[in-house]
C-alpha cells in the first residue's frame, strides 16, 4: 500500500488511501487484484474493522492481521473488507515520504469521488497530497459530477499539479466536465478512454475539451470479444489532432492501432 512503481503506462507511482469501489463493473482489474488478497474463506480480521455510522465504508489505520479459526495469525492484508471502500489512514504519509518527483495515480484499486465516499476522506487525502507538492497527482473516477459538487462547496483543489480525470468507456457515461457554464476551466482535466467500448467522439464534440486524452482496450477475461475499432480510434486521434490536445495510446491498443503508438504528454505532465 506503500507508493508503488506501476506498469500502467502514463503514472509512474500508485498510491492508494482510498481502496474499494461500488460501481460494479465487469471488467474491473482492481476487483480481481484484491480478491487475491481479500481474507479466504478460513480467515478473519484479528480485531474488528470499524465501519461508519450510515456508510458501507470502513476505515483501518494499520493492515489487518488475519488469524485462522483458531485464533492463530495467518498473515497481514490491506484489504480486510475485500473490495468494499475503506481509507487506510496510514497510508496518508507516503507521498510526503518519497523525495522524488513522480507521477501519481490515486486510489488506482478504488474510487476515490464515489458518491458513497465521505467529503472528509476525498479532503485528507487532498490535505495529504498538498503536503507533498514535489509529486504530480492524478485522479480518475467514473462519478465526475463528484468533483461539481466538490467546487460548487470550495473544496476542490486547483493546483497545478492535481489532474482531475473522468473515465469514459461509451457514450452513455456523462462527462460532467463538458458545460463551461457550471465547471469554468480553472482545473486541469483528462479524459480516460479505457477500456474504448464504441466511437464516442460524437458525444465529445458537445462540450469543451480536455486537456489530456487517454485511450486503451479492454484486458482481462472475456476481453477478446471487446476490443476497440480502429476507425474509433482514429476518430478520437483526428479529434484530438484538430485542438492540439495531448493523446496518450496504451500499450493494451498495439493489437488494433499497431507498434507506432502515439503516447503524448502534457508539457505540465512531464
Amino acid at each position: 500500500m506503500n507508493l508503488h512503481k506501476t506498469k500502467i503506462d502514463w503514472a509512474t507511482h500508485t498510491w492508494n488511501p482510498v481502496t474499494g469501489c461500488l460501481h460494479d463493473c465487469e471488467y474491473c482489474y482492481a476487483r480481481r487484484f484484491i480478491s487475491r488478497f481479500a481474507p479466504h474463506a478460513c480467515e478473519r480480521p484479528s480485531e474488528p474493522i470499524k465501519k461508519l455510522d450510515g456508510l458501507s465504508c470502513y476505515q483501518i489505520d494499520h493492515p489487518a492481521r488475519l488469524v485462522d479459526e483458531c485464533g492463530e495469525y495467518v498473515r497481514s492484508t490491506p484489504y480486510p473488507k475485500g473490495f468494499e471502500p475503506m481509507l487506510s489512514t496510514y497510508t496518508l504519509g507516503y507521498p510526503a515520504k518519497r523525495k522524488i518527483p513522480s507521477r501519481i495515480f490515486v486510489s488506482s484499486m478504488g474510487d476515490l469521488f464515489g458518491a458513497w465516499v465521505p467529503d472528509a476522506w476525498i479532503e485528507q487525502v487532498f490535505e495529504a497530497a498538498k503536503a507533498a507538492p514535489q509529486h504530480k497527482y492524478l485522479f480518475l473516477t467514473k462519478n465526475s459530477e463528484r468533483y461539481y459538487a466538490l467546487a460548487r462547496g470550495g473544496k476542490l483543489p486547483g493546483d497545478k499539479n492535481f489532474w482531475y480525470g473522468t473515465t469514459v468507456t461509451n457514450k452513455y457515461l456523462a462527462w460532467k466536465w463538458c458545460d463551461e457554464h457550471l465547471m469554468p476551466k480553472a482545473w486541469n482535466t483528462f479524459l480516460s478512454v479505457e477500456p474504448m467500448m464504441e466511437d464516442i467522439v460524437d458525444f465529445l464534440e458537445r462540450g469543451c475539451p480536455p486537456d489530456w486524452l487517454i485511450v486503451g482496450a479492454m484486458t482481462g477475461p472475456g476481453s477478446k470479444d471487446h476490443q476497440p475499432r480502429r476507425e474509433w480510434v482514429e476518430r478520437l486521434v483526428n479529434y484530438a489532432r484538430e485542438r492540439d490536445i495531448p493523446l496518450f495510446m496504451k500499450g493494451n491498443l498495439k493489437a488494433v492501432w499497431g507498434d507506432d503508438l502515439i503516447q503524448e504528454y502534457p508539457h505540465e505532465l512531464l
